[in-house]
C-alpha cells in the first residue's frame, strides 16, 4: 500500500514541474484529481507545530504575520535507517541534512516567486523528507487564514488567502486537516468555519485540536474531542505541541513526542482516549486514510487519464506540428504542407472530393447551350446571304458557284464560336480557382500559418491565370483553324447540282433568286453545324489538356522554384504562426507529457500488484 502514496507523490511533483497547479485554466488538470491532505488553520492556531511534530523536525519558517505564502507540498518518506535528509524539487541534486537550511530555502524560494512584498502565490513548493521517524504521508501546508493585513500587504490579502485555501479544499478529492486551538472558542475557528462551507457534513474533514495544555484551569476539551461540540465523520485528535520556550531552547522533537504521550496518559480527563491522541497517532491515521482513499480513486483516475490523453492528442493533431528552427526544416515544413494541399486539390479534380464534376457540367451543358444560342439560321437569313454573296462577287458575278461568298458566310458564322469557346475557358478557370479555395480551407496545416496560406493561394491563382491564357490561345486556335481552312469535300458537293437537274445556262440574275440563295444558306448552315459539332468535342479536350491537366501536374511548380531561393528570414515570415496557437501547443504538449507520465506510473503500480 505504501507505493500508492509514493505514486501520488510522483504525480504531484510531475504536475508542479509541468505547470499544473490546479488553477482554473483552459487545460485539463490532473492535480485536482489527485487525493491530497490540505492543512488548514488560522494564524497562531499551532498549524506549523503540528506539521513539525508529525515530521519530528524543526523546518518551517516562523515569525509574525503571514509566514506561509505559498502552498508547501510536504512529502514524507519512511526509510529503514540512515541519516535524515530533505530534498526540494527545484533543487533536485541537493540533499539538506541541516533542517535550519531547509527553513531558509523555503523562505528564499517563496521570495523568488512572490518577491519580498509579502504577496502570496498558488505555485507550490515541493519538499521531500526522508526519515526513519516518519510515516509515508503527503500533506499540503496552506497559508494561515488571517483577519487583517499586516504592513506591506494589500488589503485584499485576507480574501486572497481565503480564496486560495478554498480553491484547494473545495475539491472532492481533498482531505481537510482543520487545525483549531483549544484555548479559543471553537465557534470562532477559522479552519472549522471554512471547512464547514465546503464540507458541511464533515465527510472529509479531520479535526485537530491544539494547545490543549494551555486551556484555562477547570476547563477541558473532552466535549470537542468526543465529538459532542462539533461532530465530524472522523474522531477529533488532540495534540500537545512544544511551547514557545521549548522552541527557543530547541527542545528535541522526539522528547517532545514523549512528553505529549505522557500528558494524555497522565491527565485524568484524557486518559481514556490517550491511545488516539497525539501527533504520532495523527500521522499514522492520516497515512492509513490517505492510502485507502488513493486505492479507491485509482480506477477513476486511470479512466480520467486515458480519456484526457485522447483529447489532448486530438487537439494537438488539430493544431499541427511545431515550427522547425533551421532553414532546412522550415523549407521541408512548407514543402510538406504544399504537398498536402496539392493532394487535396487533385482529389477534388479526380472525384475523391466534390467539385470536379462542375467542369464536366461546363462541357456537357454550358458549352452546348452557348453554341445553341448562336442561332446560325438567323445569321444565314435570305437577306444576309444575298448581301454577303453580292458583296463577295464584287463587280464581276460568279460564274458557277459563289466560292468567295461561301467562304465569307462560313467564316462569319464560325468566328462567332470564339465567344462560347472563351466562355468555356473562363468557366473552367473559375471552377479551378474555387477548388483552390476549397483545398486551402481543407488543408488543416495551412490554418496554422496565415502568411503561407495567402502565399500558396496567390501562387495557385497565378498558375491558373497562366494556364487560362494558354488554354484560351489553344482553344481559339481550334476555331481559327476551322475558319482558315474549309473542308474540301464539302465544296466538291456543290457542282452536283447540275447532275441533279440544275441548269448552268440560267442567267446570272436568276442565280440570285430566293430559291438559289436559300439553297446556299442551307448548305452553309449544314457545314457550320458540322464544324460546330466537331468543336463541341475538341474544345473540352483543349481546355482539359491546357488547364485541368496542367493544374494537376504543375499547380505550384513556379512557387517551388521561387521557394528554393528564399532566405531563412523569408521562410520564417511564411511560417508566422499565431502566438496564441504556439503557446497553446506548448501548454498542451506539457500537459500531455504529464498525463502520459501519470499513465505509466499508475500502470507500473497496477502491474506490480
Amino acid at each position: 500500500m505504501e507505493n500508492l502514496i509514493t505514486l501520488v507523490n510522483k504525480l504531484q511533483r510531475a504536475c508542479t514541474a509541468l505547470g499544473d497547479h490546479g488553477e482554473e485554466s483552459a487545460l485539463p488538470t490532473l492535480w485536482d484529481s489527485l487525493p491530497a491532505i490540505a492543512v488548514v488553520g488560522g494564524q497562531s492556531s499551532g498549524k506549523s507545530s503540528v506539521l513539525e511534530s508529525i515530521v519530528g523536525k524543526d523546518f518551517l519558517p516562523r515569525g509574525s504575520g503571514i509566514v506561509t505564502r505559498r502552498p508547501l507540498v510536504l512529502q514524507l518518506h519512511k526509510i529503514e535507517d540512515g541519516r535524515e535528509y530533505a530534498e526540494f524539487m527545484h533543487l533536485p541534486r541537493k540533499k539538506f541534512t541541516d533542517f535550519a537550511l531547509v527553513r531558509k530555502e523555503i523562505q528564499d524560494e517563496t521570495d523568488r516567486e512572490t518577491g519580498r512584498s509579502k504577496q502570496i502565490s498558488s505555485v507550490p513548493i515541493h519538499l521531500s523528507i526522508y526519515s526513519p521517524n516518519v510515516v509515508n504521508l503527503t500533506l499540503i501546508d496552506l497559508p494561515g487564514l488571517t483577519k487583517v493585513a499586516v504592513e506591506g500587504q494589500p488589503d485584499s490579502i485576507v480574501k486572497d488567502i481565503e480564496d486560495m485555501v478554498r480553491s484547494f479544499i473545495e475539491k472532492p478529492n481533498c482531505i481537510i486537516l482543520a487545525i483549531s486551538p483549544a484555548n479559543q472558542d471553537l465557534a470562532t475557528s477559522d479552519a472549522i468555519k471554512i471547512s464547514r462551507e465546503v464540507d458541511p457534513k464533515g465527510e472529509r474533514t479531520f479535526g485537530v485540536l491544539t494547545k490543549i495544555d494551555l486551556m484555562d484551569k477547570g476547563t477541558d476539551a473532552v466535549d470537542i474531542l468526543e465529538g459532542r461540540s462539533y461532530r465530524l465523520q472522523y474522531p477529533w485528535i488532540g495534540v500537545v505541541n512544544r511551547s514557545q520556550a521549548d522552541i527557543n531552547k530547541s527542545v528535541d522533537m522526539i522528547a517532545a513526542r514523549r512528553r505529549e504521550r505522557d500528558y494524555f496518559a497522565s491527565t485524568p480527563e484524557y486518559k481514556h482516549m490517550a491511545q488516539r491522541m497525539g501527533s504520532e497517532h495523527l500521522g499514522k491515521m492520516l497515512s492509513k486514510h490517505l492510502e485507502s482513499v488513493i486505492k479507491s480513486r485509482i480506477p477513476g483516475l486511470q479512466s480520467l487519464i486515458n480519456k484526457t490523453i485522447v483529447e489532448l492528442e486530438g487537439e494537438l493533431k488539430r493544431l499541427g506540428k511545431p515550427i522547425a528552427a533551421d532553414a532546412g526544416g522550415k523549407l521541408y515544413t512548407i514543402m510538406e504542407i504544399c504537398r498536402i494541399f496539392d493532394q487535396i486539390y487533385k482529389e477534388h479534380l479526380d472525384g475523391v472530393r466534390p467539385g470536379g464534376e462542375k467542369i464536366y457540367n461546363v462541357f456537357d451543358n454550358q458549352l452546348p447551350a452557348a453554341l445553341k444560342r448562336l442561332q446560325f439560321d438567323k445569321h444565314l437569313s435570305m437577306e444576309n446571304v444575298r448581301k454577303l454573296i453580292t458583296e463577295a462577287d464584287g463587280y464581276q458575278p460568279h460564274l458557277i458557284a459563289p466560292e468567295q461568298g461561301y467562304r465569307r458566310l462560313i467564316e462569319s458564322s464560325l468566328v462567332s464560336i470564339r465567344g462560347p469557346a472563351e466562355a468555356a475557358v473562363d468557366a473552367v478557370h473559375a471552377i479551378l480557382k474555387e477548388l483552390v479555395h476549397k483545398a486551402i480551407n481543407e488543408t488543416a496545416e495551412l490554418k496554422q500559418y496565415p502568411t503561407l496560406r495567402v502565399e500558396v493561394g496567390n501562387a495557385a491563382f497565378d498558375s491558373l491565370d497562366r494556364m487560362k491564357e494558354e488554354s484560351k490561345k489553344a482553344t481559339l486556335k481550334l476555331v481559327d483553324m476551322e475558319c482558315s481552312y474549309l473542308t474540301v469535300d464539302f465544296f466538291r458537293k456543290l457542282p452536283q447540282d447540275v447532275e441533279k437537274g440544275g441548269n448552268p445556262t440560267h442567267s446570272i440574275f436568276d442565280r440570285y433568286n430566293d430559291s438559289y440563295l436559300r439553297r446556299i444558306g442551307t448548305t452553309v448552315l449544314a457545314y457550320v453545324n458540322m464544324v460546330c459539332a466537331s468543336l463541341r468535342n475538341s474544345i473540352p479536350k483543349s481546355i482539359v489538356y491546357c488547364q485541368v491537366r496542367e493544374a494537376k501536374r504543375s499547380l505550384l511548380d513556379h512557387f517551388f522554384t521561387e521557394l528554393g531561393s528564399k532566405e531563412m528570414k523569408q521562410l520564417s515570415s511564411m511560417l508566422d504562426e499565431d502566438p496564441a496557437v504556439m503557446e497553446r501547443r506548448s501548454s498542451l504538449s506539457k500537459r500531455l507529457e504529464l498525463y502520459r507520465s501519470a499513465q505509466a506510473e499508475i500502470d507500473a503500480v497496477a502491474w506490480s500488484k
